[in-house]
């Protein structure tokens, strides 16, 4: 009888993974043509030789993190407590990519704290600070480090969140997420090129999302930059609900069906008004809707 054993998935690539199963890498695939499984994943396998198996099932995900187009999801994480999303003094990072990793992380239930990287870059920093200050103002913690000048205080300000906790980073290409992952994971390129072997990705091919384990049971998790996060994949009631400055107005609308578009007497209309919510977050909110109604899949 063949082997069976249970790991955590530590890479993906295409539909090809990496499982860690006691503390040896074992390449993994799926059966038939299922791609939907997630870095992060607690896996059974059956071996089918000493180092490759076979996934036989994805045990239950605490949570899913993940993106959306019209036509497919793109799996980012499961099972993670926490996300980091890294943005930088320079380039210009994009609202409209910030805001809606807010709310796919509200909406899967994931912690999120945003990291601005670079704050030696002083010319930019002020312009910085106050971009981020609406995603401040309700409830998200800011962190302020320089990876590369001030590593040593990069570590103190943002090591000591990872305990006990499970932390993807996400960010644009330019924002500085791998000179963060290298301070925080010890080791973490020479992890890179052995998982890049195992998985047969080749030298040219990093972009891949890949776990990295901490002492103490915690793990972070690198995910590729990308400039776009589609969430089609959230229904109406369910975009109103992670959208954390709504929260205090729901349930306040005249119409218990408001749509928070463009009725009468509805207290998020009234509240963006009042300057509580900021227009740019109702205007992305009324995007998602117009996206959530695009869904082909």
């Amino acid at each position: 009888m063949k082997q069976q054993k249970t790991g955590i998935v530590i890479a993906a690539h295409g539909r090809h993974y990496l499982a860690d199963v006691d503390g040896s890498h074992v390449q993994c695939v799926t059966r038939g043509k299922k791609t939907n499984v997630a870095v992060g994943d607690i896996v059974d396998v059956t071996f089918t030789s000493p180092d490759q198996a076979v996934i036989d099932k994805i045990q239950e995900r605490k949570t899913l993190l993940y993106r959306s187009d019209q036509y497919k999801s793109k799996l980012l994480a499961a099972n993670v407590t926490q996300l980091f999303i890294v943005v930088a003094t320079e380039p210009s990072f994009s609202d409209d990519l910030v805001s809606r990793a807010t709310v796919a992380a509200e909406a899967a239930g994931i912690a999120v704290r945003l990291v601005l990287n670079k704050v030696d870059v002083a010319d930019n920093l002020a312009q910085a600070r106050t971009r981020l200050q609406v995603y401040a103002a309700m409830g998200y913690p800011v962190h302020e480090v320089s990876a590369k000048s001030r590593p040593d205080a990069a570590v103190a300000e943002l090591a000591p969140l990872l305990d006990g906790q499970s932390t993807i980073l996400i960010g644009q290409s330019g924002m500085g997420k791998s000179s963060l992952i290298n301070l925080l994971v010890p080791d973490a390129d020479i992890a890179t090129r052995e998982i890049s072997a195992k998985l047969d990705t080749g030298k040219h091919t990093t972009t891949f999302t890949r776990l990295y384990h901490l002492s103490g049971g915690a793990s972070v998790i690198d995910s590729p930059g990308f400039q776009e996060f589609g969430l089609y994949h959230l229904s109406e009631g369910m975009l109103e609900r992670a959208f954390r400055d709504f929260k205090p107005y729901l349930g306040g609308c005249k119409y218990y069906n408001c749509r928070h578009l463009a009725e009468p007497q509805c207290a998020i209309l009234d509240a963006v008004g009042a300057g509580k919510i900021a227009p740019m977050r109702h205007e992305l909110y009324g995007q998602l809707l117009h996206e959530s109604s695009q869904t082909l899949y």
